[in-house]
């Protein structure tokens, strides 16, 4: 990680006219296994002594004693059972041939969990220490709206990252039970899930094919084939879609590179021109859509991104609807968190490495530091401010008819997939900016929107723009040119939309680039 910001460094980046109102960070999981077992010809072992959890499992177990429920813990350990030579079942064993804290496929490390911790410290340290934004003690997290994919090492990181920044002793004795918001698979939205969306499948697979045909036969692909094709199966060539896949190649070689000499690859995967070649490939592959296409991005990230803006929304409307409904309780007076919150103050957001860069890509904000495969532990911040002095910030032109992919898919699509919604009955937060009227439009005016990754400010193409910028600032988007930028390819009905097109061509007629 970078170093923290100097307090000279701090008055530039948080103007003392900008108060902060909500921050939400997307944070890519910590370190980890790979995802599959390659490369074992290479002398790498699949199992890796990486996990120290394997060994200090906690689960809930219930306990029905006369009429009553009381609920316990169950601890215990894990080990590998994997098929031997002979079929037979036996203990997987680590490299030192020691049966514990032995790693399945995909899991978060030790490693993992000590960078996750340390991201938790660092966001303590800018958001509780310097910026003061956030208070040193809590006695509970009802301020917090927390969220993670069904994947257990995003969940894991999560709950590492938020440890670190309130560890026990920044937490009252009575702190309750902290809300971690999760969804199904088929709802999932924390990373592009092409799984559950067969139009997105269409595209992506669109997009991996165009990049295979520009760079299989590239002087680049045979240069990496010439150093790593003795390793493939068959003496193959390295290929965008060889088996394994150019992105699963990188897959090991991060992996390998982020943990211990018991587990390394041969030094030709270290090779620093090779690295360079398979991360700019990849990102092609898994990346370019969101960059080119407003449908790839409306499914892709538009829901993720719309539910951002509008958790910003809500917590200008102040009626709960800024994720507080989700962790707390309804009351008579709205949604209410524990100790009388009335707000979040902090999302935080356990994910993955395309949910960042496909979130930056969308807005036209993946490019120059930002224009990387995100690291292990990497975060995105995404900071709401509100101008204290009032009238002196940039001026908010009113926006103008703006196109809304997904909204005509009511007429197609009303009678399968529900009625609908009827232009005045619209939420706030949901209402896309070309239908806010005069009163609503007032007042987003002097707020605005700033995008870190990893410590690196970034900028969004359509923001700089006279009006759409704080003056002097173009990283501080103003919210109504970031929300117009975001309602573009905001899905009304992602499920929908997911069905829709799927005889169209994969690839838009016309140039649409994202950020603006």
């Amino acid at each position: 990680m970078t170093p923290a910001y100097s307090d000279k460094e701090l008055k530039i980046l948080y103007p003392k006219n900008l108060k902060l109102q909500l921050v939400q960070v997307l944070l890519r999981h910590g370190e980890r296994t790979p995802v599959s077992g390659r490369f074992q010809n290479a002398g790498l072992t699949p199992y890796w002594p990486y996990c120290g959890a394997a060994q200090r499992f906690t689960s809930v177990v219930k306990t029905p004693k006369n009429g009553e429920t009381k609920w316990g813990e169950l601890h215990w350990r894990r080990r590998l059972e994997i098929f031997g030579s002979d079929d037979e079942p036996r203990i997987a064993e680590g490299p030192n041939g020691a049966p514990d804290s032995i790693c399945n496929l995909g899991e978060l490390t030790d490693r993992g969990r000590d960078t996750t911790y340390a991201l938790g410290q660092r966001l303590r340290h800018l958001y509780v220490n310097q910026l003061e934004f956030m208070p040193n003690l809590i006695s509970d997290a009802d301020m917090f709206y927390l969220r993670a994919t069904p994947i257990p090492r995003a969940l894991e990181s999560l709950q590492q990252t938020f440890w670190g920044m309130y560890p026990s002793s920044t937490r009252t004795g009575d702190f309750p039970i902290t809300t971690i918001v999760t969804r199904t698979p088929a709802d999932e939205t924390l990373f592009p899930n092409d799984s559950n969306c067969r139009r997105l499948n269409q595209l992506s697979r669109a997009f991996a094919q165009r990049t295979a045909d520009r760079w299989n036969e590239s002087p680049d692909m045979k240069y990496l084939s010439s150093l790593i094709s003795s390793y493939m199966p068959g003496n193959a060539p390295v290929a965008v879609d060889s088996h394994p896949r150019l992105s699963g190649i990188m897959d090991t070689v991060n992996s390998t590179r982020a943990h211990g000499p018991a587990t390394k690859l041969p030094n030709k995967f270290y090779d620093k021109k090779a690295i360079s070649i398979i991360e700019k490939i990849s990102t092609e592959e898994w990346f370019s859509g969101y960059r080119e296409s407003k449908e790839y991005r409306l499914l892709g990230s538009g829901s993720l991104m719309g539910d951002i803006v509008s958790r910003m929304m809500g917590s200008i409307e102040g009626k709960g609807n800024d994720g507080l409904s989700a962790v707390g309780f309804s009351g008579s007076q709205g949604p209410r968190g524990r100790g009388r919150k009335t707000g979040i103050k902090f999302a935080l957001s356990g994910c993955h490495d395309t949910t960042l860069a496909a979130a930056m890509a969308s807005v036209g904000a993946y490019k120059g530091e930002a224009a990387v495969w995100p690291p292990y532990t990497s975060h995105l911040a995404l900071e709401l401010f509100k101008d204290s002095h009032e009238g002196q910030g940039a001026e908010t032109k009113s926006p103008g008819p703006t196109s809304q992919p997904g909204i005509g898919l009511w007429d197609s699509f009303g009678a399968l997939f529900g009625s609908k919604p009827e232009d005045g009955n619209e939420p706030f937060i949901r209402k896309p900016t070309e239908k806010l009227n005069a009163s609503e439009k007032k007042s987003i005016e002097g707020y605005y929107v700033r995008m870190r990754f990893n410590d690196h400010i970034l900028t969004v193409p359509g923001c700089a723009a006279a009006g759409k910028h704080l003056d002097g600032d173009v990283s501080f988007c103003t919210l109504a040119a970031f929300k117009d930028i975001v309602d573009k390819f905001t899905p009304r009905h992602w499920k929908a939309s997911c069905l829709m097109n799927l005889e169209e061509p994969r690839f838009p007629r016309e140039p649409e680039p994202s950020g603006f």
